[in-house]
């Protein structure tokens, strides 16, 4: 039998690397002069007159320069055609058996072309070389010239090659078509080669931050990052993930928002400021919830929440006239059934405490931190449960309560506001009303996209906000919102009155890319480790 026989491709191709180095051919080259994208090839010469196959043969031209994986290789005795892809789009090569020749230069500086190579003793054509040392997946660098087939279709006359990097892992049978969500999800960089959908998916995410950066600029905002260990897990309600620093020989927690640090720059000077960055939560997983995610926040000095509203809509009008996207999106709603989503302005304004008391005959607005066992007695005896509810204090019980009655309902762009003021410390409460603060939340089909507020500067009435969040973590409230000592004490400092604005990007990706998972609009999401075997 045929050692190679006995053999796996994987060792097949390992051993072929070795064979290459005997030969003075790197297997896994330093750098290549790649003069166009594959794109640009397309683009440049799709029109053009092109010189007959039969002219260009013996006297090929040098024309283009360019590089990718191998995706297809097949050889018919003089000629060989393989199919190379880079990361804008994919090209016919071919290949004739008398003009080829394989670059084994170390550097673009000095090219050194051989038509043949010598291995322990023994001769093989540049072109051999091709067919038997080039494998699917492998990537190589050509230069030839443009052509068109018979078929019309357009083509590299390749006349030198060279090797750039062996893939010893061809890709499992098993994934082509693969329907195993969780396998896409580990082997997201396959996905991307054979699921094109998929790779277009990740360039539109880059334009949107590119379109959402872009946007802020305009607006003279400030980027600026902050950090993301933090002493306190404050900004939001939420359980942290908790870590210990061993210089300093003390916790510190994965950020749960950018809100207390992004504020305190305006201590000082800057005035409009922004940051998109991983915020985490030790949560639950669902295709609608990530424990990992990206956020951009805003603070906008001598701005309220309504300020913030029609920024909003700005916002949104922007990112859909430059992506040039068309304004009504399919949407799946919480039963799965399609409904078309019209994100033109401006959206629906929708009472928070209003709505609730309409959809479960409860006002929230009667109800304060020690109330939670008042309150979860009254959210039962309307026969609404839900998960973990005998645990929560009055502000997560509410922020449920309102997640199962009231936000299920609302399918189009629409501004929920109204919030009771114990719902979040660090808003600003209205003028108007003692019991309400300055707060809106978009929701987008039962999902929140971004939520903003007219931000408390008050330290003092701060500070006593805080104080009534530590009784409610005292009574088991795991997601209470953490006092921040430090931002008390820097909102001492004065801090101008101002806005807050923050988005989660993975909700509105998803949806503007028609996702039913959050996953699929992250490249590499979180998943448990693979054991030995299953790798």
């Amino acid at each position: 039998m045929n050692q190679n026989n006995q053999l796996s491709e994987r060792d097949v191709r390992i051993q072929k690397t070795k064979t290459m180095s005997k030969m003075w051919v790197v297997p896994y080259a330093q750098s290549f002069e790649k003069t166009h994208l594959i794109s640009q090839v397309i683009s440049e010469f799709w029109d053009k007159k092109h010189r007959d196959i039969n002219d260009i043969i013996p006297n090929p031209n040098i024309q283009i320069k360019t590089a990718g994986r191998v995706m297809l290789h097949r050889s018919h005795w003089k000629l060989a055609f393989l199919r190379l892809l880079d990361s804008t789009w994919q090209i016919q090569l071919m290949f004739h058996r008398n003009n080829c020749k394989i670059d084994v230069s170390i550097s673009d500086d000095q090219p050194k072309l051989l038509e043949t190579l010598d291995t322990e003793g023994e001769e093989m054509s540049a072109y051999k070389f091709m067919e038997k040392m080039i494998d699917v997946w492998d990537f190589i660098w050509v230069r030839g010239e443009v052509f068109t087939t018979h078929k019309w279709e357009l083509t590299i006359f390749v006349s030198e090659f060279k090797f750039l990097a062996k893939a010893i892992r061809p890709l499992p049978e098993k994934f082509h078509g693969l329907t195993d969500q969780e396998e896409l999800y580990r082997k997201r960089y396959l996905d991307m080669t054979m699921n094109p959908e998929s790779y277009e998916r990740f360039l539109f995410k880059s334009k949107f931050y590119h379109t959402l950066r872009e946007f802020y600029y305009k607006e003279w905002f400030t980027e600026i990052q902050t950090s993301i260990l933090c002493n306190a897990a404050s900004g939001a309600a939420a359980k942290p993930f908790i870590t210990h620093h061993n210089d300093f020989d003390t916790e510190f927690y994965l950020r749960i928002a950018f809100e207390t640090a992004l504020k305190k720059a305006t201590v000082w000077r800057f005035e409009k400021v922004f940051e998109i960055w991983q915020d985490f939560r030790n949560e639950w997983s669902d295709p609608s919830h990530l424990q990992e995610f990206t956020q951009v926040e805003h603070y906008a000095a001598y701005r309220n929440y309504e300020d913030n509203m029609k920024f909003t809509e700005k916002m949104f009008d922007y990112i859909f006239d430059n992506m040039w996207l068309n304004r009504v999106i399919p949407v799946k709603d919480k039963d799965w059934n399609i409904k078309e989503v019209d994100f033109k302005t401006p959206w629906e304004r929708i009472d928070y405490t209003k709505g609730i008391l309409e959809a479960s005959w409860i006002d929230i607005t009667q109800y304060w931190q020690g109330d939670a066992d008042k309150l979860r007695a009254d959210i039962k005896a309307k026969g609404i449960e839900f998960e973990r509810m005998d645990t929560m204090g009055t502000t997560t019980l509410i922020d449920y309560l309102y997640k199962k009655v009231l936000r299920p309902k609302i399918l189009w762009p629409a501004f929920i506001y109204n919030y009771p003021v114990i719902m979040q410390p660090l808003a600003r409460i209205s003028d108007k009303d003692k019991w309400i603060v300055e707060q809106f939340q978009l929701l987008v089909n039962g999902r929140e996209i971004c939520k903003a507020y007219s931000e408390l500067v008050d330290p003092v009435l701060q500070q006593a906000n805080f104080d009534a969040q530590k009784e409610a973590a005292a009574q088991w409230d795991e997601e209470a919102t953490a006092e921040d000592k430090d931002f008390v004490t820097a909102m001492e400092y004065w801090m101008p009155p101002q806005s807050w604005f923050g988005m989660w990007l993975e909700r509105i990706l998803a949806i503007l890319t028609q996702q039913d998972n959050l996953r699929d609009v992250v490249m590499f999401p979180i998943m448990k480790p693979e054991t030995d075997e299953e790798l």
